[in-house]
């Protein structure tokens, strides 16, 4: 669940207790609204005595002087003005959100003197707020100290010069936060709660917002022909699912953009059984089908002018005894077959007849995928970048640019013959694993043999969807990474 702050935009704020926070950079004199709530020039004096510079995210906490109209004031450091990205105001938000406690109010004031702030700034700065409020604490029956009592609803107003295009900037973002936190929501869900069948009932709820949801059963895979994904599922006594969502919002001759997401909701490692330390992370190994569930929430709600494409294959990875085997030969829906030479390597079986399916069925203008698909990526980048694989410059170089302007940043990695031939087979057409060498890669080109000639890309997001540090944004283990990436990329690049 999720604090609720209400945020509204307005030119000035009536004070009669309360919170205010005042932003400041490091070059200007004076913070934002000081004269306001600060008639004794305290917050002068209390940055003095605490060598409180306005380095960026920095804060500075005092109780309100005698005189002022509010009772505590927070001076949140934005660092120098000229060095300000959009990024930063959403990390400004978070910082702020993070000191709103026992109030039931708060008023913001944004305008530094000396720096000009955008309705797009105030709307992400709001942006920011609502994304560090997020919280999941669902099976939680007893509660710590400070969370004896439940979250309060806290009125935030924003105080800015322009609040009318505030407002309207702000409308979009109040549709990334419900994408964001959707995703985050079913990492964060236990496996024994959300397996294929419940994610799949998710996805179908997107039906509220106008989005056109299919639910493929094991009995319509079968017939299309998915025997690569289905071998994965075949150890589960839980039953796997393909959802197929659709958002119409651009023209009707317009081709759609495609996102195709993992969606393994329990992996573990099947009769190639991972270690058991640690297997409990491995509910988030759904990341990708998170992501692309939580983008279709964020474009349907601010009816987005473009035609998208979601799917995201569902299934459960079990060591039953009737799980596939190391040495099966499985048949994939292009009707290329496939040595299963680890059944830990599953995301790529899964992805390989989705991304099919998508192809031939949709005729994208691209396809995306998301998977939490090697550790190998988390070798190679650690947390910061998710791996980025892709036949085409063009997208590429957008995704980059969507992932520096999001900070949900990603790393091209390379792609080649010399790694491709590595998952050839003795015994079928390719095997599902290349061996520990170049891992990421091999994978990478696993999913490449099912793309054809469609621009395509392939995202790594092993660590960067779940388990990454926790920042001023995103304080859930579950990040809902990607969400707000693709959201941009559409948003910049492909709606008519």
């Amino acid at each position: 669940m999720s604090s609720k702050f209400e945020i509204s935009f307005s030119k000035s704020a009536k004070l009669h207790g309360g919170l205010a926070i005042l932003l400041k950079t490091t070059d200007a004199e004076s913070a934002a609204g000081v004269e306001s709530v600060d008639p004794a020039g305290v917050v002068a004096k209390a940055a003095k005595i605490g060598r409180f510079s306005a380095k960026s995210m920095s804060a500075l906490d005092i109780v309100a002087p005698e005189g002022s109209s509010v009772e505590r004031i927070v001076v949140i450091g934005l660092g120098k003005a000229a060095e300000l990205t959009a990024h930063d105001w959403l990390k400004a938000g978070g910082a702020a959100a993070s000191k709103i406690k026992n109030t039931d109010r708060a008023a913001v004031f944004i305008d530094v003197p000396g720096l000009e702030t955008s309705a797009r700034a105030a709307a992400d700065f709001a942006l920011g707020m609502l994304l560090r409020a997020y919280s999941f604490d669902t099976y939680k029956t007893k509660k710590g100290d400070e969370e004896e009592k439940p979250a309060k609803s806290v009125k935030v107003t924003i105080v800015t010069a322009d609040p009318g295009s505030a407002k309207k900037a702000f409308s979009d973002s109040e549709a990334v936060v419900g994408g964001v936190n959707l995703a985050r929501d079913l990492i964060n869900e236990p496996p024994n709660v959300l397996g294929p069948v419940e994610f799949a009932a998710k996805a179908k709820d997107l039906e509220k917002l106008g989005v056109e949801v299919e639910i493929l059963t094991e009995r319509e895979m079968r017939r299309l022909g998915m025997g690569a994904l289905l071998g994965v599922a075949q150890g589960s006594v839980r039953p796997p699912r393909l959802a197929v969502m659709q958002w119409k919002g651009g023209k009707g001759k317009d081709r759609p953009v495609a996102f195709i997401g993992k969606g393994v909701v329990f992996d573990t490692g099947g009769i190639s059984i991972k270690p058991a330390a640690g297997m409990e992370d491995m509910k988030g190994d759904m990341g990708g089908a998170a992501a692309v569930t939580g983008l279709m929430h964020v474009l349907a709600s601010r009816k987005a002018a473009v035609n998208a494409v979601g799917i995201i294959g569902l299934v459960e990875n079990m060591p039953d005894g009737n799980a596939q085997r190391p040495g099966d030969i499985v048949t994939s829906m292009s009707g290329q077959t496939i040595e299963v030479i680890n059944t830990d390597a599953e995301g790529r079986l899964v992805l390989c007849d989705a991304l099919w399916y998508c192809n031939d069925r949709f005729k994208p203008q691209f396809m995306i995928n998301l998977a939490t698909l090697t550790g190998a990526i988390v070798v190679a980048l650690g947390n910061v970048h998710a791996g980025l694989f892709s036949n085409d410059d063009q997208l590429s170089a957008q995704l980059t640019a969507a992932g520096l302007s999001t900070n949900e940043k990603l790393w091209r990695m390379p792609l080649g013959k010399d790694y491709d031939k590595l998952i050839d087979s003795k015994f079928a057409d390719m095997k599902n694993s290349g061996g520990r060498q170049a891992g990421s890669i091999t994978a990478a080109h696993f999913l490449k043999r099912f793309v054809q000639d469609t621009p395509w890309a392939h995202l790594d997001i092993a660590g960067t969807a779940m388990g990454s540090p926790q920042d001023e944004i995103n304080q859930s283990w579950g990040s809902g990474f990607g969400v707000r990436l693709l959201d941009e990329l559409v948003r910049a690049h492909y709606e008519s």
